[in-house]
């Protein structure tokens, strides 16, 4: 039961920057603004030779692309008066494997996220005092380690961004798909490598402010709530009666011939 009970608590430790950083990815992977700043940012209009109304609608399509059962993505745009297909048959391919790593995280950010309330919602029931605060314990350790990683990405990000993003690539795919050529192929014209770099900064800026807000309130329940002895059960010792069990001992009377003695006397 011991071990059962610490390995929970270290699922629960992991599960919180998972959760933090996976919940923040999948939020910014189906924002519509996250990819039309990005457009207009980076001259995707001019750079692609479509126009950022068409472009804007791409990008519904991908986030829609993402979340439904479609095999392959397929998008129409106008160009010069012209109906053509916006990627590829490389890009097209490459899109199946970023759809099928954008699923594997949302399916990861799901079970985190089921695993976190299942545990606070455990402790919340079966827990008293003792328990809150050991669970304010166990969030500052999860936020510690996902402040831990968040930092060492963003070391390697500021310092060798390039290096960074192609060894992403080599563990995620297993193929060369994502090896675009900038000249010809639309889809790192419209995500080109500062696009990403920049998206990295803002998840990591976003899920640190996240931490600060967990150590803020954790630390706040730990210093500020009441540190005693955990309140008596007192539905405990109502079905301990019920069920025939002594209770608290009550006050003797005294022998009933001294009784009769007070009152021969009085």
């Amino acid at each position: 039961m011991a071990l059962l009970s610490r390995l929970a608590m270290i699922c629960f430790v992991a599960a919180v920057p998972v959760l933090l950083v996976t919940t923040n990815v999948r939020f910014f992977a189906g924002e519509e603004r996250f990819y039309e700043r990005g457009f207009r940012n980076h001259d995707a209009d001019q750079v692609t030779g479509v126009s950022l109304a068409e472009l804007d609608r791409a990008a519904r399509e991908i986030i829609a692309y993402f979340e439904n059962d479609a095999e392959t993505l397929r998008i129409l745009v106008t160009r010069d008066g012209q109906e053509i297909s916006l990627f590829n048959s490389r890009e097209t391919e490459h899109m199946k494997d970023v759809k099928w790593l954008m699923q594997a995280v949302f399916g990861v950010q799901e079970v985190a996220l089921a695993y976190v309330l299942a545990y606070v919602t455990g402790v919340f029931l079966w827990a008293r005092e003792r328990s809150l605060r050991s669970l304010a314990k166990l969030a500052l350790l999860g936020v510690a380690a996902g402040f831990a990683v968040v930092a060492a990405v963003g070391a390697l990000a500021v310092t060798g961004f390039d290096a960074l993003w192609t060894r992403f690539h080599e563990i995620a795919f297993r193929n060369d798909l994502w090896e675009l050529d900038p000249d010809t192929d639309r889809l790192i014209q419209m995500f080109p490598e500062e696009f990403w770099q920049e998206s990295t900064y803002i998840i990591g800026a976003m899920t640190l402010g996240e931490v600060a807000a967990i150590v803020i309130a954790a630390t706040a329940y730990l210093v500020f709530a009441r540190d005693g002895a955990p309140a008596p059960d007192v539905r405990a010792r109502g079905r301990s009666r019920a069920a025939g069990e002594p209770g608290p001992a009550e006050p003797a009377l005294p022998p009933a011939d001294t009784r009769d003695q007070d009152d021969e006397q009085d």
